[in-house]
């Protein structure tokens, strides 16, 4: 089972993992072994989460997943498929906490008066200085 918050467990059952070949360093050894390790999570057919959990990852993590409803988490960084799994699915708990975290709302709150001051003051700034480079009005009158 694995524990993504007070409310959610996800069983191991849910879980599937695909394995590939690597890129990047190894030699010979990344050749012929399947290092790379993808982890599969059907979110639409999940019973371990509500309606409303389902929701909430599909809003948040709608890049990680495909058509289907599956979100995909990838891991390459090790040269072993043990440590490539291990790291999948603590990057897929980090994501399903970091998809199911209540949203706070914010609080209204007033500008202060010394922030509206100092935007006049700037704005009297700046408008003095565009004055300031136009050239004097000589219509031949003093």
């Amino acid at each position: 089972m694995i524990r993504v918050n007070d409310q959610t467990v996800i069983p191991y059952g849910e879980l599937r993992f695909l394995t590939s070949r690597s890129s990047g360093p190894g030699g010979q050894h990344v050749n012929t072994t399947d290092t790379r390790v993808t982890l599969l999570f059907d979110v639409d057919n999940s019973p371990s989460l509500t309606q409303l959990q389902k929701a909430a990852v599909k809003g948040k993590l709608a890049r990680r997943m495909d058509k289907r409803g599956v979100l995909r988490v990838t891991s390459q960084k090790s040269r072993s498929q043990k440590i490539n799994k291990d790291a999948a699915i603590g990057r897929f708990v980090e994501l399903m906490q970091w998809a199911l975290a209540p949203v706070t709302r914010r609080k209204a709150t007033r500008v202060p008066l010394s922030a509206k001051r100092r935007r006049l003051e700037r704005k009297k700034r700046t408008a003095g200085r565009k004055r300031d480079r136009k050239l004097p009005d000589f219509s031949g009158e003093y």
